[in-house]
C-alpha cells in the first residue's frame, strides 16, 4: 500500500475467540498490508468483543488514552473454583448448594464502587521480575497486594437457579479483573464461582455496536472501502476541550510554532489542567495542544493529522 492510500484512524474489531489481540493485529497487518498498527486494552485469548485497533497516525494515541474505562458481559458458574478463576482452569466441584436469584443480587452492592482487588496468579503482573502466571504455571504462589478498582455499574442479566449460571454487566476501571470479581462474588456466597464467559462491549469510548468482524474487514480491504469505516482519533479524546484555529493559526500550528494564547479565539475559556483538542479551520482533527498560562502559549502535545 503507498504512503498515499495508507489506512488511518481507529478501526473496532469484534474479536473471535481463540485469538490473541496480537493474533488479531498480526491478521489485519496482512490483510491491510499496513505495518503501523496498535491496539487499546489487550483481551485473554478466550476472550471475545471489542478490540480497538489503532492504524497509522492514530497508533500515537495507545499510550495516552484518557478513556480507560470498560465494558463487559460476563458469564459465570458458581459451586466451581478454578485455579485461573474462570473454567479454562483446573476446575474443583464445591458441593454447594445453588442459592436463588435474589440472594445473587442482594450480594452485588458489595461490589460496586470503589474496592479492593487482590490479582489473580495467572496474569501478567510481575513480581521480582517475573510474571505472576510464569511463576503460577511452575506452581508458585506469591503474595499479591490488594489495588483500588472502581466499578461502576455491576447488574445481573440473567440467572438459572437450577445451574448455578449466569450473566453479568460489569462496567469498571483499567486493571479490573472480571474473573476475580466473579470468583470474589462466588466467596461472599459461599458456593465458589468462576467466570466461563467474557464480552467486551465498551472500550476507549467506543462500543461494541460499532465494531466488524475480522472477515468483514477483510472484504471492505478487497472492496476498497476499508478507510471509510475507520474512525477518527479524536474519538478518543472526548473528555478533553475543544479548540478551533484560524486559517493562518492553523498552517503555524501544523508547523510547530508555539502560538499566543491571548490571539486564539475563546483559548481563555478553556482549562489549561488538560490537553486540548485542536481543530484546524476546515474542521479537521489536528491533535493534541495545551495552554500554558505562565508564557500564554499554545504548545504542541501530539499530531494525529497526516503529514
Amino acid at each position: 500500500m503507498s504512503e498515499q492510500t495508507a489506512l488511518s484512524g481507529v478501526l473496532c474489531i469484534d474479536k473471535p475467540q481463540e485469538f490473541t489481540s496480537f493474533d488479531v493485529v498480526a491478521k489485519l497487518r496482512r490483510i491491510t498490508h499496513t505495518r503501523k498498527i496498535g491496539h487499546a486494552g489487550t483481551l485473554d485469548p478466550m476472550a471475545t468483543g471489542l478490540l480497538p485497533v489503532f492504524f497509522g497516525p492514530a497508533t500515537k494515541a495507545c499510550d495516552i488514552l484518557p478513556i480507560q474505562d470498560k465494558r463487559y458481559t460476563a458469564h459465570f458458574t458458581l459451586g466451581v473454583t478454578s485455579d485461573t478463576e474462570d473454567i479454562w482452569g483446573t476446575l474443583q466441584r464445591t458441593g454447594a448448594v445453588y442459592p436463588d436469584e435474589q440472594t445473587v443480587r442482594d450480594i452485588l452492592p458489595r461490589f460496586r464502587g470503589e474496592i479492593m482487588q487482590i490479582p489473580p496468579m495467572y496474569s501478567a503482573l510481575s513480581v521480582g521480575g517475573k510474571r505472576l502466571y510464569e511463576l503460577a504455571r511452575q506452581g508458585v504462589t506469591v503474595e499479591r497486594q490488594p489495588r483500588p478498582i472502581t466499578i461502576y455499574w455491576l447488574e445481573l442479566l440473567s440467572y438459572d437457579e437450577k445451574t448455578g449460571t449466569g450473566e453479568l454487566d460489569v462496567s469498571c476501571s483499567k486493571g479490573t479483573y472480571i474473573r476475580t470479581l466473579c470468583a470474589d462474588i462466588g466467596a461472599a456466597l459461599g458456593t465458589g464461582c468462576v467466570m466461563s464467559g467474557l464480552r467486551r462491549t465498551e472500550a476507549a469510548g467506543f462500543s461494541l455496536a460499532e465494531a466488524i468482524t475480522l472477515e468483514e474487514a477483510e472484504k471492505l480491504m478487497e472492496s476498497g472501502q476499508l478507510q471509510g469505516r475507520l474512525l477518527s482519533p479524536e474519538r478518543l479524546f472526548a473528555p478533553y476541550p475543544a479548540l478551533k484555529l484560524n486559517e493562518i493559526q492553523t498552517r503555524m500550528f501544523v508547523n510547530g510554532v508555539r502560538l499566543d494564547l491571548k490571539r486564539i479565539y475563546g483559548a481563555n475559556k478553556l482549562d489549561c489542567g488538560t490537553p486540548w483538542r485542536i481543530f484546524g479551520a476546515d474542521g479537521a482533527f489536528l491533535g493534541l495542544g495545551q495552554g500554558f498560562p505562565e508564557t500564554q502559549e499554545l504548545r504542541l502535545v501530539k499530531f494525529f493529522m497526516d503529514r
